[in-house]
This record gives C-alpha cells, sequence and structure tokens, in this order.
C-alpha cells in the first residue's frame, strides 16, 4: 500500500490556508477545524511528542509572505512565549513546513465571550468577576511591554478555570488610517466589522488613535477593556452604526448611554470605571490595568452604598492619569 502523503494539503479560501485531518506540521497531526478569521485558520491537533491535544493556528499568506512581517511577527510570537500566566493562553511553539506558517498554542475548551454576550448582558457579579481575570491578563503582558492592539469578545474564552486572552499581541495595526469599505453591512453581534487590507481588528473596540492610523499602546488595550466591560454590563456594543464610517465616528466623538441610572450601585461605580477607560484621549483614561484591577476588585467587594474606602482607591488610580 502507498505511504500516505504527509504533506500539508492546501487549498485557498479567501485566502487562508486549510488544512485537512491527518496532515502532520512537525509533531503535530491536524484533528479538526476549529475557526478561522483574519488572523489565520485555527485547528484542533495532536502533539504527537507529549501526547497532549494543542491548537495550532496557521498564519495567513500577508504574514507568510511578507519577510519583515514574518520577522516581526517571530519576534513577538517569542516574547509573547514568555508570558505565564493563568489568563492568558498559553503559546507554546512556532514552526515552519513546506512554506506553511503556524503557531502551537494551548488548547481551551468552553466558549468565547463573543458567543456568551449572544445571550445578552451578564449578572454584575461576572461583569466583575470576568473583568478582574481580564485586567490581570493585561496587566502581566504591559508589564512585560506586550500590547494586545485586537482585544475583543472573540479573543476572550470563558472557561472553568476563567477567562483566558487569546491572540495575546499577534495582531498588528495598519499603519494608515481606515477607509470605509461599503461592502460592510450593519453591525451585530454575530457579524462584528471587520476588513482585510486596511486596519487589523475590529472597530466597535478600536480606541481613536488606533483609528486614526497611531501607534497602540497599554493604553490602546485599556479603551477596548472599556468598550468589553460596557458590552458585558449591558449587552449592548460601547459604539455602534449602520456603516463602518458611522461606527468610527461615534468612537472618535459618541459617549455610550449608562450602564445604570441609579448613583447608588455597584453598576454606577462600574460606568464611572467604564468611562474613564473609553476616555478619547489616552492620557485622560487609566494608565494601568492594575488600577482597573483593583478597582473591580474594590467594587466587587461592596455593597450597594459603596463604603468611604472606595473613594480614596479612586483619587489614587486617578492621580496617576495624565492630564
Amino acid at each position: 500500500m502507498r505511504r500516505q502523503e504527509t504533506r500539508p494539503k492546501r487549498r485557498y479560501n479567501a485566502r487562508i490556508m486549510s488544512l485537512s485531518s491527518g496532515t502532520k506540521l512537525g509533531p503535530y497531526e491536524i484533528q479538526a477545524p476549529l475557526g478561522a478569521g483574519g488572523m489565520g485558520e485555527v485547528y484542533r491537533a495532536r502533539d504527537m511528542r507529549l501526547e497532549r491535544i494543542v491548537a495550532i493556528k496557521v498564519l495567513p499568506e500577508h504574514l507568510s509572505s511578507n519577510p519583515d512581517a514574518k520577522q516581526r511577527f517571530e519576534r513577538e510570537a517569542r516574547a509573547i512565549s514568555s508570558l505565564n500566566h493563568p489568563h492568558i493562553c498559553a503559546l507554546y511553539d512556532v514552526g515552519t513546513q513546506d512554506g506553511v506558517d503556524f503557531l502551537v498554542m494551548e488548547y481551551l475548551e468552553g466558549q468565547t465571550l463573543a458567543d456568551r454576550l449572544q445571550k445578552g448582558a451578564l449578572p454584575i457579579e461576572q461583569v466583575l468577576k470576568i473583568g478582574i481575570e481580564i485586567a490581570d491578563g493585561l496587566d502581566k503582558a504591559h508589564r512585560q511591554s506586550i500590547v494586545h492592539r485586537d482585544l475583543k469578545p472573540g479573543n476572550i474564552m470563558l472557561t472553568k478555570s476563567g477567562a483566558k486572552l487569546m491572540d495575546f499581541g499577534l495582531a498588528k495595526p495598519a499603519e494608515a488610517a481606515f477607509i470605509a469599505s461599503a461592502s460592510v453591512g450593519t453591525p451585530t453581534l454575530s457579524n462584528r466589522l471587520t476588513v482585510e487590507g486596511t486596519i487589523v481588528g475590529t472597530f466597535q473596540y478600536m480606541a481613536p488613535e488606533q483609528l486614526e492610523g497611531k501607534d497602540a499602546d497599554a493604553r490602546s488595550d485599556i479603551f477596548a477593556f472599556g468598550a468589553l466591560l460596557y458590552e458585558m454590563a449591558t449587552g449592548k456594543p460601547a459604539f455602534s452604526g449602520k456603516t463602518p464610517a458611522s461606527v468610527i465616528a461615534a468612537i472618535l466623538a459618541s459617549e455610550p448611554k449608562p450602564v445604570t441610572t441609579s448613583p447608588f450601585s455597584s453598576a454606577a461605580e462600574l460606568d464611572r470605571l467604564i468611562r474613564t477607560a473609553l476616555a478619547k484621549t489616552p492620557d485622560e483614561r487609566w494608565q494601568s490595568a492594575h488600577d482597573i484591577s483593583i478597582l473591580l476588585t474594590s467594587i466587587a467587594t461592596t455593597s450597594d452604598q459603596p463604603p468611604k474606602r472606595l473613594g480614596s482607591l479612586w483619587q489614587t488610580a486617578a492621580a496617576r492619569i495624565c492630564f
């Protein structure tokens, strides 16, 4: 019997390579597809050396065929592989075989935050719990000078052990501002605005400076985090519109509706935190995910009448905002 071919079987679909079950990439055997996006396709695979299940992301052509982008990507991947945190999806390996570039990541079981949001808003207790976990993961990465740049519900996995940040630091913004495309429809919870060939990312969660083509830093992640918290608390995006241009206009000039109308509740304190995170100017936002984590933890431990000690925490965190 003829020996089965182990080279990757390629077929092109929307510029992304597809691999069939049984394909081997180094010591990894592809088992089944898990999903696809602008940054590649993800598969469930088996590590034949360690006998464990992993997730493999095959990079899209625009990264693999561009030497500068590929070098930058590999440099980012090496940095991210050093991150060891319970709320960040671990990156195990980076490889290339027969022109196929791929990442090997921790395999996570659960559902994405995007899938959960299809059912509507989360109870405030869950918003605070997940928020604290995300903030802790962001803080770990930011302390190592790694910025996510594409923080959104689809990049957060909800597992039994808590929230996990995925695709950390691997998405890079384009160097030019977004040009609206008439082919993109109304944004919904299940159909996010993402246009290949312009800015990499999802517009509802991008900070004003990213939309203007400027460099993203940790405070850009904090803006996206504020948008995430808002959507978890309300079940609706912080910024929306019927066209990409109207979404961008909302991000640049509008403020979302309040999370709550009550001035004496945990939700009111959360609303205050979110509004600072969503400041249009980076210097006016919270300056660290660590401060947000402290504030979220404090809100989570207070009753409907926040104690005076919470006010001092707000003052301490606010003192670090640059004016």
